[in-house]
């Protein structure tokens, strides 16, 4: 496979999966300061995720304002300030990494390889993405909620793609199967993996591709075995110019 350039979504594949328990803690968190049952404002939090994902509703505290009028509360400023406060520091729990993460990315770029993140995520990810350590340890990112647009889109694939000055399959698309994202990439001419890790089962995410036919990895650490027989690996001399990420 002349591999050039990998590419993983974000939540449930770099990150551990989200149980269903841990959401339901986070949405209480920032439903308490807005005087929003806990349970009303996770269905809110959910029914909106499209909308979120694809930025339709604005930053974070124009998205709560908007979905606590939806609630039925019409919230004072320091009741919505507090409740972006309390979603944030529950979001940043949930952007640390694998524990093979930061090593198996360190690795592929070492040995020449580009290296992409396709999320379909919220304002908060795109917020403290520069903050974060995964932002020194690719090459580019797309995010859907600064695209407009959600997986399986092919133009996400396609953007990411060009980020990283590599035809589509030339890409290996590693995730866990939220969004349809192993088939859009597939469909795309990417070389499609998906990450089943010993939590997969535990992941709580959209319109995952539970049924995926095609072939699995358990860990991320394994990627590496897929691409050290590729020539821009095994030959210095074609592996492509390293650039600074995006």
């Amino acid at each position: 496979m002349p591999i050039t350039a990998v590419i993983f979504d974000f939540f449930g594949t770099l990150t551990p999966s989200t149980p269903a328990h841990v959401w339901d803690d986070h949405a209480a968190r920032s439903a308490a300061p807005l005087g929003i049952p806990a349970r009303t404002w996770r269905a809110a939090l959910d029914a909106s995720f499209p909308e979120r994902a694809t930025g339709d509703l604005g930053d974070l505290a124009a998205t709560f304002h908007t979905l606590a009028l939806r609630s039925g509360v019409d919230p004072s400023d320091e009741a919505l300030a507090a409740a972006c406060t309390a979603r944030m520091a529950a979001q940043r729990e949930l952007f640390v990494l694998r524990d093979d993460a930061a090593t198996t990315l360190t690795a592929l770029r070492a040995w020449g390889l580009r290296v992409g993140v396709l999320s379909d995520c919220t304002a908060e990810l795109a917020q403290t993405w520069a903050q974060l350590p995964v932002a020194e340890l690719v090459d580019a990112r797309v995010l859907s909620c600064e695209e407009g647009r959600r997986k399986p889109d092919p133009e996400l694939f396609h953007l990411i793609a060009r980020h990283l000055d590599a035809a589509p399959q030339d890409c290996l698309y590693i995730g866990d199967g939220g969004g349809d994202e192993l088939t859009g990439a597939s469909n795309c001419g990417m070389q499609a993996f998906m990450l089943r890790a010993a939590d997969w089962a535990d992941n709580d995410a959209h319109a995952r591709e539970d049924d995926w036919p095609g072939p699995a990895l358990p860990t991320l650490a394994d990627v590496l075995s897929l691409v050290e027989t590729s020539p821009a690996v095994a030959d210095p001399a074609r592996r492509p110019a390293r650039r600074n990420a995006i």
